[in-house]
């Protein structure tokens, strides 16, 4: 670690030698692991491969997102999740001050029931939810061994209540599962890791790209069912409606964000922002690294850069590949 935070000074000097070439950009650095490392991977590659003076700024997504809406600021927002911001986004898209320039995470942000893989080694059939509820001996509940145990999310979020509609929708206490509150993320991730560590069975609410799953293989469940934007809407997401019915879970789409006045600019940082994507499994890994070794979003993105030349290396220009791993 104290060798990768040595680099840094050095990296952002001969960066700023070049600086004129680019000149000023702000990146937001939103609040959770995933958002940081993806912004601080924006500022060594704007800086050390095209000359930018990259800044980043401290944000979370509604703050950020309104911000560069309605003032154009911040320039870059690497990870912007689209279906918690409609409104903002659309009137910001509509009057140019945002442009997404294309998916930052590909395989998006997905939500759902998950099992451990080695359940689905040991049962190759259990990969639906339909199919996991016809075996609640498999899923002990922690206070009720005779019934099984759907793991539900931290008490607030959007998610804990779509997972109790779900409950209801696919007739889970019929099927003799009891619905088990977390509380919090904390505890969630206790329940998770005690039953892999015992490698007993689990299936609850969890979503990606985590550090969690960066350690520990899960399986998200399919629903049984194709995606009905109606129900999803009517149903699904109401927490008080009496009548869901089965449907998919919606991954979340995940873009790269730039102002309006960033984009009209045009050149080689916007050709590198538009093919920079990392899939859920890499970002995953990199998310536990960076938990494991109690590292900076900066330390994670000089990680990511060393350990994955091959993905980066097709983001940018060959010149500007050689002053980048000549950096790190």
């Amino acid at each position: 670690m104290k060798r990768i935070m040595m680099t840094l000074p050095f990296l952002f000097a001969a960066a700023g030698v070049q600086a004129a070439d680019c000149g000023n950009v702000s990146i937001a650095d939103m609040n959770w692991q995933s958002a940081t490392l993806l912004a601080n991977i924006d500022k060594i590659i704007l800086e050390a491969g095209y000359g930018c003076n990259a800044t980043l700024v401290a944000g979370d997504l509604v703050p950020s997102m309104t911000s560069m809406a309605e003032k154009g600021e911040p320039d870059i927002a690497p990870e912007n999740w689209v279906a918690l911001l409609p409104e903002i986004l659309k009137r910001g898209k509509d009057e140019g001050k945002i442009v997404s320039l294309g998916n930052s995470l590909p395989d998006g942000g997905q939500l759902g029931w998950w099992i451990p893989q080695y359940m689905v080694d040991k049962y190759p059939n259990l990969t639906s939810i339909p199919e996991v509820l016809k075996h609640p001996e498999l899923f002990p509940a922690p206070e009720d061994a005779s019934k099984g145990a759907i793991y539900n999310g931290p008490e607030g979020w959007a998610a804990t209540l779509i997972t109790a509609q779900y409950y209801k929708a696919y007739r889970a206490e019929a099927a003799g599962f009891e619905l088990v509150s977390s509380g919090t993320a904390a505890s969630l991730d206790a329940a998770l890791v005690r039953a892999y560590e015992k490698q007993q069975g689990w299936v609850g609410f969890y979503w990606s790209p985590t550090p969690l799953l960066g350690k520990y293989k899960m399986v998200k469940l399919g629903h049984g069912a194709p995606f009905n934007q109606e129900e999803w809407t009517r149903c699904n997401t109401v927490g008080d409606c009496p009548d869901p019915v089965p449907n998919d879970w919606p991954s979340d789409t995940i873009e790269t964000a730039v102002s309006g006045e960033f984009f009209r600019k045009g050149g080689p940082p916007i050709d590198y922002l538009r093919k920079r994507a990392i899939h859920n499994n890499v970002v995953s890994k990199m998310l536990s690294w960076m938990t494991d070794n109690q590292a900076t979003g900066a330390d994670g993105a000089l990680e990511f850069l060393r350990q994955h030349e091959a993905i980066w290396n097709g983001w940018v220009t060959p010149e500007a590949a050689g002053k980048i791993k000549a950096s790190i």
